[in-house]
Formats: C-alpha cells, structure tokens, sequence
C-alpha cells in the first residue's frame, strides 16, 4: 500500500527526475538456506526454478543465490534489484509457481521506470508475498514521493 505525507507548503513546485529505466544488470537473489515450516531446505530449489523460469523467457539478468536475506518466517524469499532501480523483496513463495511470477515480474521491471512495476502488473503470489520495496539509493526527492 503506498502512503504519501507531504510537507511541502501548497504554493511549492516539484520538479521531476529523469525517468530512467534500470540499469543493467538486473539481480535476483534468491536464499539458498530458506527452509519449509518441517524443516526441508528448500532455497536451492526455488534457485534452479528461477533461474530456469528466466532462461526459458531469455531474460538477461543476474541470478545470485544469497545466503540469508532474514525474512526467515516467509520461506522461499527473492530479491530484485538493480543500481538505479527499486529493490522489491519477496516471501511465501513456492518453485512450481513463484519462479514463473519472478521471472514476469523482472520482465516488467526492466521495462518500468525505476523498476517500478505497477501493482496491477504483479502476479497474486507476489502481491500476496510482498515484503518490502526499496527506493534506489541515488534517488531522493525533497518530498520523498515516489516518481510519476
């Protein structure tokens, strides 16, 4: 759900940033050392699934397995990031269906402003598993609202 507060006086003028698209590479890291609520490590298999969702797209990226990304309630979890772009985390997702949701996911991000996908645009699985967004580090608008 996205929040805005301003603190900008009425009369004020925003100006807007560029509207880049990321900058390659795109990454996904997914963590290898997720484990199911019985205990079964199921990182590496969330990994393979990814990774195969994207190359059957051809989707030219960057995927990572990562050692922890401390969302450890909300196996299997995923990254996607770039330099330039949003940083959207996700949990609860499962090999058989969150790899094909990652992997049209990234195809939206490398094409939306910011990686910014819209939220029409995300599979269920990921709006079900959303866990956080990110904003890049070199964008920082006096408001702190997102791009247009």
């Amino acid at each position: 759900m996205d929040r805005t507060a301003s603190t900008l006086p009425d009369d004020s003028v925003v100006t807007e940033l560029p509207r880049p698209l990321p900058s390659a590479p795109v990454v996904v890291s997914v963590c290898v050392n997720c484990k199911s609520s019985d205990g079964a490590v199921v990182g590496p298999a969330m990994l393979e699934a990814v990774t195969a969702a994207l190359d059957e797209r051809d989707v030219a990226v960057m995927v990572r397995p990562v050692q922890c990304l401390s969302v450890c309630k909300r196996p299997t979890t995923v990254a996607v990031t770039s330099q330039d772009g949003y940083t959207f985390l996700f949990g609860d997702l499962l090999p058989d269906t969150g790899s094909d949701a990652v992997a049209s996911f990234v195809q939206s991000y490398q094409a939306s402003d910011y990686g910014l996908v819209p939220w029409r645009e995300r599979a269920d699985v990921l709006r079900k598993g959303m866990v956080a967004r990110v904003p890049p580090l070199r964008w920082s608008p006096e408001d702190g609202r997102a791009p247009k």
